[in-house]
């Protein structure tokens, strides 16, 4: 099959713009990046290693196998394309996957603090996985370790480093990851005043079955995607 820039065009145009979102919520840095899997294909589009995040357009997203062979496009993947790759070897549900450099969280992840549910958004986290070790995932033997670590679960931390989110698609996983920092930045500022409440396991179930809703989903997207035209 022939690849070329103008394939997939909506879906690069769509991790395009999530990329600027994170930007600019401060979850994503000049590193990080987000890519989705091609249905049917050992392929996915991810954004170029070099690209600048704060700019990017659909033609900073390139096409690229698992093992990270350049499909379509001309510039190469992110060295840590292995988070993405091993997740999507193992997990055949996920269609996106986003490895983010927050602030606030990451905070927690350098301290060993858990993340807790402490507020309503935190309940579609599910579990917050963590991984141990402070390392840039640029093998696939790191990869996969991250990927084991994941398990069948939406979002794990990296010590010292940052986040990794999977979701069935993209608008998925770009909640995934903007619910993570809030939960975290709600948690430190509570915290400076007191213990703050946590959800209980029948209030998360509760309001995440209430909340994980394609149009609620698309909610945060619509609301994060308006600010890139201002």
């Amino acid at each position: 099959m022939e690849d070329n820039k103008d394939d997939y065009a909506d879906q690069r145009q769509m991790l395009a713009d999530a990329i600027r979102m994170l930007e600019q919520a401060g979850i994503i840095d000049f590193n990080g990046h987000f890519s989705w899997r091609v249905p049917g294909r050992d392929c996915m589009l991810i954004n170029s290693g070099a690209s600048v995040r704060s700019a990017l357009t659909a033609d900073d997203i390139v096409l690229v196998d698992f093992d990270g062979k350049l499909v379509a496009g001309e510039a190469v993947p992110p060295m840590e394309f292995h988070i993405h790759s091993e997740i999507y070897r193992r997990r055949p549900d996920a269609g996106a996957v986003v490895h983010t450099h927050p602030l606030w969280s990451t905070l927690f992840s350098m301290a060993g603090v858990p993340v807790q549910p402490v507020i309503m958004q935190a309940a579609v986290l599910g579990p917050i996985r963590t991984f141990d070790e402070t390392a840039s995932i640029n093998r696939r033997e790191l990869g996969q370790r991250l990927a084991a670590a994941l398990g069948e679960d939406r979002v794990i931390m990296l010590k010292s480093h940052g986040a990794v989110a999977a979701g069935a698609g993209i608008v998925e996983a770009f909640v995934l990851a903007v619910y993570l920092e809030e939960t975290a930045q709600r948690q430190h500022m509570a915290s400076q005043l007191g213990a703050p409440a946590v959800l209980d396991p029948a209030q998360i179930a509760a309001i995440s079955a209430n909340l994980w809703k394609p149009h609620l989903l698309r909610k945060v997207w619509d609301y994060h995607h308006a600010k890139l035209n201002r």
